[in-house]
């Protein structure tokens, strides 16, 4: 048998996990890179050109929209890939990590953006509020149907981290079409630097929380939602287990839960049936189905105290 073979083989009883990333689709991923990318060169345009800081801001929105869906292309190309003997679990993290590089991006991004507000409340510039208007609503729609397509996976980190900034870009050209309709109408030109600022806190909020959970990921922290004692707890009312240590509960991927613990046994005799009981338990309970067990006998341990 193969390295690979080996690394994949599974057993009666084993897990089934796979070692490979879950499936976005590929079409859908190129797709809204195709319409994001394309529109958010429109917007930078026309910001430009209408002199709106505030479609300017949705165009870079929109630009680092495309990079997070690139980024969650790549990684779904990288996470497919079978197990090898470098990478023994295989590279799905790789789309955790290219969520985390993405949040980083966008909070230089809210910089950029609040930097050239400030400069604008100082030195207020004339809009074109027409151009805003109709890129921003043109925008908006571009947006919407992004974000519709990206909703039906909701499965991966990297494809929820892009819809999460859609959805703030969608907010954004929203905010554009508001600074566009009051300039139009005659109003004070310096609400397109303030819903800017706006825009700003919707792509900080969004990459708050895609870099909180990124970093949780790639530390191997127990899931949200998982009570670590009381697993423990579950586990030791097992009928013939003593006791449980050395209990370790992460992500494998955003979609699979791993969980490895030293099992103290009374009888080792009644292992098999001890471990079909820990496996039936955790998985129907808590949803954990990546499961390594290791058996010891509780006298070696109760001899020494």
């Amino acid at each position: 048998m193969n390295l690979e073979s080996q690394l994949t083989k599974h057993f009666h009883g084993d897990s089934s996990y796979t070692h490979q990333g879950g499936g976005t689709s590929k079409k859908v991923l190129i797709a809204a890179v195709c319409l994001t990318l394309g529109y958010a060169l429109v917007e930078a345009v026309g910001g430009f050109l209408s002199n709106s800081l505030a479609l300017i801001s949705d165009a870079g929105h929109m630009v680092t929209d495309s990079a997070s869906l690139l980024f969650a292309l790549a990684a779904n190309l990288l996470a497919a890939r079978p197990a090898t003997g470098k990478y023994s679990f295989g590279l799905a993290k790789v789309e955790v990590l290219a969520a985390l590089i993405n949040a980083i991006v966008m909070f230089g991004v809210v910089g950029w953006i609040v930097f050239e507000a400030v400069e604008r409340f100082t030195d207020p510039q004339s809009v074109n509020g027409a151009s805003v208007f109709i890129v921003a609503t043109v925008g908006l729609i571009i947006n919407i149907v992004v974000a519709k397509t990206l909703s039906h996976d909701k499965d991966s980190l990297n494809t929820r981290a892009a819809l999460l900034h859609v959805l703030g870009d969608l907010l954004g050209s929203v905010a554009a079409i508001i600074a566009g309709a009051v300039i139009y109408f005659g109003g004070p030109t310096v609400v397109d630097p303030i819903l800017s600022i706006f825009v700003s806190l919707l792509i900080l909020n969004s990459s708050y929380h895609v870099l909180r959970d990124s970093v949780h990921l790639l530390l191997d922290g127990v899931p949200e939602g998982i009570p670590y004692a009381e697993v423990g707890s579950d586990l030791e009312r097992i009928p013939n287990v003593y006791a449980v240590h050395d209990l370790h509960i992460w992500d494998m991927t955003p979609n699979e839960i791993a969980l490895s613990a030293h099992v103290l046994i009374e009888d080792m005799n009644t292992w098999a049936e001890v471990l079909e009981q820990c496996r039936q338990m955790l998985e129907t309970r808590y949803g954990i189905s990546h499961i390594t067990l290791q058996p010891e006998p509780a006298s070696s341990k109760t001899e020494t105290h």
